[in-house]
């Protein structure tokens, strides 16, 4: 059997990563606020892209409501033809452009970072994969694109290009 050498193992593994399209840079108006946003009906419709699987359409239907200091977020996923999935994240503020939460697909804890019209947030999903969103809002202020990206050992293996859209 043919020994698979540094050299030769890394082109392919490479090869077989998935790639990100580029993450907009923050403007500074208008600023992300994440309760407004995700406080009542959204839709987002997307394209998830795995790595040795293709790309599935995605079709994420959300309900959010502020509930003291937190922010629910109920979420309905599609994923191609695979059955719907149920969601919760619970967002709360931490200071000034900060949020930490839970999302029930992450094994840890949710850290969010806003700059200007852009969030960041940062969890690991059940299973050990590193996960990073950027959600960019739109001047509409009604309207955000999202790239998510996920990784194992250190390589991009699944990445999902979305817009999400108020629908009150």
């Amino acid at each position: 059997m043919p020994r698979l050498t540094p050299a030769i193992l890394a082109p392919l593994l490479l090869a077989g990563c998935v790639g990100a399209p580029p993450i907009a840079q923050p403007a500074p108006q208008p600023r992300f606020d994440v309760f407004a946003f995700f406080a009542g009906p959204t839709l987002g419709t997307g394209r998830l892209k795995k790595i040795l699987s293709g790309t599935e359409s995605t079709l994420v239907h959300g309900t959010g409501r502020v509930e003291g200091d937190t922010l629910v977020l109920d979420q309905t996923v599609e994923e191609g033809d695979k059955p719907a999935k149920h969601r919760q994240w619970r967002i709360r503020r931490t200071g000034p452009g900060r949020y930490s939460g839970t999302l029930t697909d992450a094994s840890g804890p949710v850290t969010g970072e806003v700059e200007g019209n852009r969030l960041h947030l940062s969890f690991t999903m059940k299973g050990g994969l590193p996960t990073q969103q950027w959600l960019t809002l739109a001047p509409d202020g009604r309207s955000a694109h999202n790239i998510m990206t996920v990784t194992k050992l250190g390589l991009t293996v699944a990445v999902l290009d979305e817009d999400i859209r108020k629908t009150d």
